[in-house]
């Protein structure tokens, strides 16, 4: 084969952008075996690890015909971007193809999602779903929103699409449909620019839109400015993120919130101004306003023009957020992400990153799923603290749950220092949840032995919070469902303490959660709602989560009026103090003892009870599967039932409006 028939590959510093760039006229040259084969090359020494069969199999019977198509349309020497990775997130597009606008002469790209079905129907009359016969995995996104969805991406982060919107274009390609009438049913939705559909049976028509979008010229130039635009939210995303975030009521500060803003908006100012960098972390207990702290820098950022990103470690909390931040305006879901996704940031890309829960932070961002060719030695925390001029972390160190977690205030402050930058610290002091009680938080943390040296303290009481035991889960979900029926909200959740199995065929929920006679299902684990149970991520704040019980993993970041705590038998009281009982957890991150030892597991599991008890607003009704605790419990508890009775009094007095229920923690 003649060198010119070479595929070459390029890449952006570290981290590849498009695993194959190339050419029409270059594929064309070659065998589909060879091409294969080419690329399997290309791949190993990219990134380390071969392509799955159907990967290959994808390559092999779609990128010939592409090729082909373009060089049928006098397109051969537009350039071939395959396998485009989208900055700041997990994805890939097919191929973009990069070249040159024929009318204006300007640079133009056309995103291409290509797909090997001949067949494909609406899934259950959702036009945006659609199921593929035989094809495993079950159903789809509709492919026209899936390229679409990549177009609007790509225009609201790659820098150098942000004057040039109409210098984007994206289509699908289903090249194998030769009858129109096994995919009319995929015709539902609306075509535009960025999201068109084209089949084998309008070939024609597909050439004619690639001709309007590329001219007959190298597109050499065009690819080289895509690969090495700069990454950061573009101002009309920023706009519509200030119109929408900053000017909502809710996210009002007082007292530290207002400087931990006022210092942080600072540092950004200083840091433009001198070209320096600047760690700030925001430290405060449950309910201190972290997350208004967040919002409001985003809304007061963006309004300024300043490129600023939101990310967690929770899949829960990040959909929430995105959820409660973009009511009105959907695009602004992009700018809240995971702290897995800045990998292959740009240094210094962006004015300031918002880490959320930053106490989820993990030792790396590699995990399982993660792509070969991202697959590194590096920290974490030394990607977030690299992806911005100023990186603001804001947590709680008694909120580390899981193994691998490592975002304390010192691990922070030390990582900083390590790296010559600048570090400050803010401390909320201020408390919102559990009804303003810092008592009870107190009276949890010392209850848990999280207080070095202070034992467990009967509970004092406070008129702003109450504090009930259950004799059983019964009793329990009885009197919570009377507050939801004085229209409070309420939610239940437990240790993890029982297997989570997966929902039946039927889509029916499994009740995992067996106590004597009484047994509820988990928190569903799908994207999607399954009957009465709301998607995994919203089952703390949709309607009809209360019906199955929540863990760690839904439950932190989120409060409800009412909240109901069942103890499992990994944290039980003997003599006057709680002890953790291995054997009796079932959480498959604390398994093997090498990763987790015994006093590592000692801590998560009374941090995830710290987090499980301090959900609530009004008032917390604890349940324990061990009776000693639950006796423990009640010489701890019943001591004020008086003055419980009096608190009852009271709360039920105060009108609580609509807005106040199940509510996301800020």
């Amino acid at each position: 084969m003649s060198p010119s028939a070479r595929i070459y590959s390029c890449c952006l510093g570290e981290f590849d952008v498009t695993l194959i760039r190339t050419t029409a006229n270059r594929v064309r040259e070659m065998e589909p075996a060879s091409l294969v084969e080419q690329l399997l090359e290309q791949m190993l020494y990219r990134t380390g690890r071969r392509a799955a069969p159907a990967e290959q199999l994808s390559w092999k019977r779609s990128l010939p015909v592409l090729a082909a198509d373009l060089a049928d349309a006098g397109l051969g020497d537009v350039e071939m971007l395959v396998e485009y990775h989208l900055p700041l997130t997990s994805q890939r597009a097919d191929v973009v193809l990069a070249g040159t606008h024929p009318q204006t002469g300007e640079p133009s790209y056309v995103v291409v999602e290509l797909k090997q079905w001949s067949a494909a129907y609406v899934f259950e009359e959702d036009p945006e779903i659609v199921e593929v016969p035989g094809l495993p995995g079950g159903p789809r996104l509709h492919p026209v929103i899936q390229v679409r969805g990549y177009c609007e991406y790509l225009l609201d982060f790659a820098r150098v699409l942000a004057d040039r919107p109409d210098s984007l274009a994206g289509m699908a390609y289903l090249h194998n449909a030769s009858d129109p009438s096994l995919v009319k049913e995929l015709l539902a939705v609306p075509v535009s620019t960025t999201g068109r559909l084209f089949t084998a049976a309008d070939k024609g028509a597909m050439l004619d839109f690639l001709q309007s979008r590329l001219a007959p010229v190298q597109g050499r130039v065009a690819a080289d400015l895509l690969i090495n635009s700069a990454v950061a939210p573009s101002k009309q995303l920023l706009k519509l993120a200030a119109a929408e975030i900053r000017d909502r009521s809710q996210f009002r500060l007082i007292g530290n919130q207002q400087l931990a803003v006022d210092l942080v908006m600072h540092a950004v100012e200083h840091a433009r101004a001198g070209n320096s960098k600047r760690v700030i972390a925001v430290t405060g207990g449950p309910g201190s306003g972290k997350s208004v702290v967040a919002l409001s820098l985003m809304g007061d950022l963006a309004r300024r023009g300043r490129t600023v990103i939101h990310a967690t470690g929770s899949r829960s909390f990040t959909q929430t957020l995105r959820k409660v931040a973009a009511v009105r305006a959907p695009k602004v879901r992009m700018l809240f992400k995971y702290f897995n996704q800045f990998m292959t940031a740009d240094p210094n890309g962006l004015d300031v990153l918002i880490m959320d829960e930053a106490h989820r932070i993990r030792t790396t961002s590699v995990d399982r799923y993660t792509r070969a060719e991202f697959r590194t030695d590096r920290l974490q925390i030394d990607e977030l603290i690299a992806a911005a001029s100023v990186p603001v972390f804001l947590l709680d160190e008694h909120q580390v749950v899981r193994p691998g977690e490592m975002g304390t205030l010192a691990q922070i402050e030390h990582h900083a220092q390590h790296l010559g930058v600048d570090f400050q610290h803010i401390a909320l002091g201020e408390q919102f949840r559990c009804g303003g009680s810092e008592e009870y938080v107190h009276w949890v943390v010392q209850l848990l032995g999280l207080a070095e040296g202070a034992p467990p303290v009967a509970w004092s009481g406070d008129p702003q919070f109450q504090v009930r035991i259950a004799e059983t889960p019964e009793e329990m979900e009885h009197f919570l469902i009377s507050q939801m029926q004085q229209n409070y909200s309420a939610r239940i959740t437990a240790g993890y303490c029982w297997p989570w199995s997966d929902a039946r065929r039927d889509g029916t929920l499994v009740p995992d959660v067996h106590i004597g006679t009484w047994s509820r299902p988990w928190n569903s684990k799908s994207d999607r709602r399954i009957g009465d149970a709301p998607p995994s991520a919203l089952w703390a704040t949709d309607d009809g989560g209360f019906g199955q019980v929540g863990c760690i993993y839904t439950a932190q970041g989120f409060e409800y009026d009412w909240n109901g705590v069942i103890l499992g038998p990994d944290l039980v009281c003997r003599d006057g103090r709680f002890v953790t009982v291995r054997q009796a957890n079932r959480d498959p991150d604390f398994r093997n003892p090498k990763t987790v030892p015994d006093s590592r597991f000692d801590v998560l599991v009374r941090h995830v009870y710290k987090v499980l008890l301090t959900r609530g607003m009004i008032g917390t009704v604890i349940y324990s599967t061990d009776r000693e605790t639950r006796e423990a419990l009640r010489s701890l508890i019943e001591s004020r039932r008086g003055a419980e009775r009096r608190a009852i009094d009271m709360v039920h007095d105060v009108e609580i409006g609509d807005d106040d229920h199940a509510s996301l923690r800020l």
